[in-house]
């Protein structure tokens, strides 16, 4: 996991972003506590198998974080996307879009469960959904867009599995994540961390 973090915050201080660095491109702190309350609730192969993808768009010149936040301005600047970005990324073909689609679903149905339970810690949360983007703010589901559309196959079908296994376990993936990150942040559980906003 630490490893992983680690490869993605070196790419992420490669990625130029319009108007000069953002100010989050400066806060290791946050980027590691978010980015490993991710990645503590995957198994090891998927683990294994992004860390593998980081490898290798260094090898070829890709920057995967660059790539992301790229893939989600087709939302918030759909004209720069579809002219300096799309032409330089891997394109993803219409039954892999279809795929995400499922995943970004369930995903999006997760976060909005947890926000009818945790309405503080929600408010927190990016705006939810695709048609609440602005050119300031880019929701949860675009960002997940964005985030899938950067995995090889081989790590995407991982993940596709760990999600569907989750479901199948009615389990909650933004409330595992969430939990992570308060815990990381010193808070004892959901509950207090709730109780404290």
């Amino acid at each position: 996991m630490e490893r992983v973090v680690k490869h993605e915050w070196d790419q992420f201080q490669k990625t130029d972003n319009e108007g000069g660095r953002a100010a989050c491109q400066g806060n290791w702190p946050t980027f590691h506590q978010m980015r490993l309350s991710q990645f503590a609730t995957w198994p090891v192969p998927l683990l294994e198998s992004y860390a593998d993808d980081l490898d290798e768009a260094d090898k070829i010149g890709r920057n995967l974080i660059t790539e992301k936040y790229g893939r989600m301005m087709i939302s918030t600047w759909p004209e720069e996307y579809h002219t300096n970005i799309e032409p330089y990324i891997p394109a993803r073909s219409a039954e892999r879009k279809a795929a995400q689609e499922k995943v970004i679903a369930q995903q999006v149905a997760w976060a909005d469960d947890f926000r009818g339970r945790y309405p503080k810690l929600g408010r927190e949360m990016r705006v939810l959904r695709t048609a609440e983007d602005t050119h300031e703010n880019t929701s949860f589901e675009t960002y997940l867009r964005g985030e899938l559309g950067t995995y090889s196959d081989k790590t995407f079908g991982l993940y596709q599995d760990f999600i569907a296994s989750l479901a199948a376990a009615k389990r909650n993936l933004t409330e595992e994540t969430i939990r992570n990150t308060v815990l990381l942040g010193g808070f004892k559980s959901l509950d207090d961390a709730e109780a404290l906003q």
